[in-house]
């Protein structure tokens, strides 16, 4: 049986793969000023519910939760006809 020579196209292969890390080191060096972005916006949000829930999800933009509440899952019972 004839032995293969695949070495050029492992070689090949290496190399995609190292430029690829490479592309991606490099894009997250330059584009990721805000590296907290995701934790910062969730902290937002969470603060932004604790509020609306502070006041009975009755304030001007709580309406979005009104779909989410006075179900058994999330266990928040609020009257919303007031």
């Amino acid at each position: 049986m004839k032995d293969p020579h695949n070495h050029a196209k492992v070689g090949y292969s290496m190399i995609a793969v190292a430029a690829s890390l490479a592309v991606i080191g490099l894009m997250a060096l330059f584009m990721a000023d805000d590296v907290l972005f995701a934790d910062r916006m969730q902290r937002e949000n969470t603060a932004h519910f604790n509020e609306c829930k502070a006041n009975d999800f009755k304030t001007d933009g709580c309406e979005k939760y009104w779909d989410r509440i006075n179900t058994p899952i999330s266990g928040i019972y609020v009257d919303l006809d007031e």
